[in-house]
């Protein structure tokens, strides 16, 4: 699955604030926009929220946007 990401740095808490729809949220993490921090946060709390390892998601599109694509996983995918 291809999951578009609003990314919002900086915020008070870490969390997955709104979905707009199936594919595309909007979040929020704590860290800082620097070194990929942020980016890894992201990936930290999708990794819980869809409950597959951290290793296994992608950061597709989006590197240094706030916009970001990740494809995750399956779980049944082996």
């Amino acid at each position: 699955m291809i999951l578009t990401a609003h990314v919002k740095p900086n915020a008070r808490t870490n969390a997955i604030t709104a979905w707009l729809d199936d594919t595309t949220a909007k979040i929020s993490v704590t860290a800082a926009p620097e070194k990929g921090k942020a980016n890894e946060a992201v990936v930290r709390l999708l990794a819980d929220h869809f409950n597959v390892p951290a290793s296994s998601i992608t950061l597709v599109r989006g590197s240094t946007t706030r916009m970001k694509q990740f494809e995750i996983p399956s779980k049944n995918a082996q």
